[in-house]
């Protein structure tokens, strides 16, 4: 088991995602201090219900069973004057226990997963790589710099769960789903529903 500083988002994050995120509150400027200096990073976990505000009680906001470890990969002061950090996805973790810290920062006792080795891409995954492909043309992913191992079929599903607009119970559920094989079979039937085909 290991201890770790929880981020409680309504978005989810995803192994090999990339996540910006503005920060204002004086318990995750401190906690984003901390990771620079040594290097860590946090965990990010989704709420399945309620808003984080410090000084509530550990079961507000409602957290996932799950979520992804990330590490910050850029940072810098935006126009609004606030910090602005971009989070990269890492291993995915299980909470076994959390508490609430006299400062307001959510840690919990989790047990890390492995790092998901390279899965090969198999011949009939490759609609998942025209899609990504075409999603990386428009501007908005472009101004990303996403570096995508297009022959690894976890980073190009993760990535497409990361970017596409399902909701976020959904993109929760992906996350929670051991085998590349059921994660490409879901994600290639939401893809179908988007486009009507089923």
């Amino acid at each position: 088991m290991t201890d770790i500083p929880l981020f409680p988002l309504s978005t989810t994050l995803m192994p090999h995602g990339l996540m910006a995120l503005q920060i204002f509150e004086q318990r995750y400027l401190d906690l984003v201090s901390h990771c620079l200096k040594t290097g860590t990073g946090f965990g990010v976990v989704w709420m399945r219900r309620g808003v984080e505000v410090a000084g509530e009680g550990i079961n507000s906001p409602d957290l996932g069973d799950y979520g992804t470890y990330g590490r910050i990969v850029d940072f810098d002061q935006l126009s609004n004057g606030l910090l602005g950090i971009t989070v990269q996805g890492c291993e995915r973790f299980d909470i076994a226990d959390v508490w609430r810290e006299s400062n307001g920062l959510i840690r919990a006792e989790v047990e890390m997963g492995e790092r998901f080795t390279v899965e090969p891409m198999l011949d009939q995954w490759h609609s998942l790589t025209r899609v990504l492909k075409s999603l990386q043309a428009h501007p908005h992913v472009q101004r990303m710099n996403l570096d995508i191992d297009y022959n690894d079929a976890w980073q190009v599903a993760f990535t497409l769960v990361q970017l596409l607009p399902f909701e976020e119970s959904i993109k929760y559920e992906l996350l929670g789903l051991q085998s590349v094989d059921r994660l490409v079979g879901e994600l290639d039937s939401l893809l179908n529903q988007i486009s009507g085909e089923d």
